[in-house]
């Protein structure tokens, strides 16, 4: 299994990472950025995992599917934590964190 195999999940690591990165920079411009801290921290973590959970894949790993649990959970953290703030920013984060954790969820199946 590879990149090809898993470009679905591949794309939705890239993409949550990407959206992620945006929203914790965009976190860090609110007014009160220490009631935005848990989210831009979850952010960031969120951004790491999906990174390395999309580089593990495009490689073929067989590590690849252990990496995508745990960037599923992280993924539901982090979308959880974003929909508590009405912000654009961290409602579009939500929606993108939940659809990756779903597709790291069945690749990891």
């Amino acid at each position: 299994m590879g990149y090809h195999e898993w470009k679905s999940c591949i794309d939705a690591c890239l993409q949550c990472a990407a959206v992620c990165n945006h929203c914790a920079s965009s976190c860090v411009k609110e007014e009160d950025v220490k009631m935005m801290a848990r989210c831009i921290e979850l952010d960031m973590q969120c951004a790491t995992i999906c990174y390395a959970s999309a580089q593990l894949m495009s490689m073929g790993s067989t590590q690849a599917k252990q990496l995508c649990a745990i960037c599923a959970d992280i993924c539901e953290a982090c979308g959880e934590e974003c929909s508590k703030h009405q912000m654009e920013h961290c409602q579009e984060c939500a929606r993108i964190c939940k659809a990756c954790a779903e597709e790291c969820r069945k690749m990891a199946a």
